[in-house]
């Protein structure tokens, strides 16, 4: 690669993962979530879902479990691993997704920017995710920045 900037475009192999029962409890409790919804279908079901739902941030660990490894991540995109922090993260949701779900998940770098501060560069990183269930349908998206230290 000529620069930062080419890891624009740069895609990674889409990967799928079934959304099982017990990772949405273990992420809820994880995650100090103790509303029954995440934990009883009747409990979700009162409150107007199909089946348990993901909690909101659940998708993260879908690209943790299901998605490239970090050191895959790193290599592809030639970061320094030691220099790596995550920047932000930011969720959107097209439809519900459930336990029984298999969502299946196309990444891309969509952005790079380079910016200076007082104690030194940064490159900023910016992945989207597209997460389509098995049914084709687009249920969510999201973006985060990882953020490389100079």
């Amino acid at each position: 690669m000529t620069g930062i900037k080419d890891l624009i475009g740069v895609q990674y192999e889409p990967y799928s993962m079934k959304v099982e029962k017990g990772k949405i409890r273990e992420f809820a409790e994880a995650i100090g979530e103790d509303n029954p919804i995440y934990y009883d279908v009747e409990a979700a079901k009162k409150e107007g879902f199909k089946g348990i739902p993901i909690p909101l941030t659940f998708l993260t660990a879908i690209d943790f479990w299901g998605g490239p490894s970090f050191d895959e991540k790193m290599k592809k995109l030639q970061l320094n691993p030691v220099k790596v922090l995550h920047g932000e993260q930011e969720y959107e949701y097209m439809k519900d997704i459930y336990a029984g779900d298999v969502l299946t998940v196309k990444s891309m770098v969509s952005d790079v920017a380079v910016k200076k501060g007082s104690s030194g560069g940064m490159n900023l990183i910016t992945t989207e995710n597209q997460y389509t269930n098995q049914n084709g349908e687009l249920v969510a998206k999201s973006k985060g920045v990882t953020i490389e230290r100079h």
